[in-house]
């Protein structure tokens, strides 16, 4: 490989890996942020999905659940898996989750 070659490789590496960064950055929202939501992905995907872990019970917890409530009825996760989740949880539903 010629000094060209291995030059545009190693950028190539630099800005990929810089987009990954990117797209890692967390937001904040509503008393937490966004990538700590994704704790509770997999209790609120698929057919059957598992009993929601500590980790995502802490961000539950700990979230503006009322706040959420505009991002929760677009989400398009389907309400009874994440009335599901707060129960498991002991938080209670916020005003939206009477859908």
């Amino acid at each position: 490989m010629g000094k060209n070659n291995t030059t545009i490789l190693i950028i190539a590496m630099v800005l990929t890996t810089a987009m990954i960064m990117e797209e890692a950055k967390s937001y904040p929202i509503c008393n937490t942020d966004t990538n700590d939501l994704q704790k509770c992905s997999p209790a609120v995907t698929g057919n059957s999905p598992p009993a929601p872990g500590p980790d995502c019970c802490a961000v539950v917890k700990s979230a503006d659940l009322e706040c959420l409530c505009p991002y929760l009825s677009r989400s398009g996760i389907d309400p009874s898996k994440i009335k599901s989740v707060l129960a498991s949880c002991g938080v209670g539903n916020p005003s939206c989750l009477s859908w």
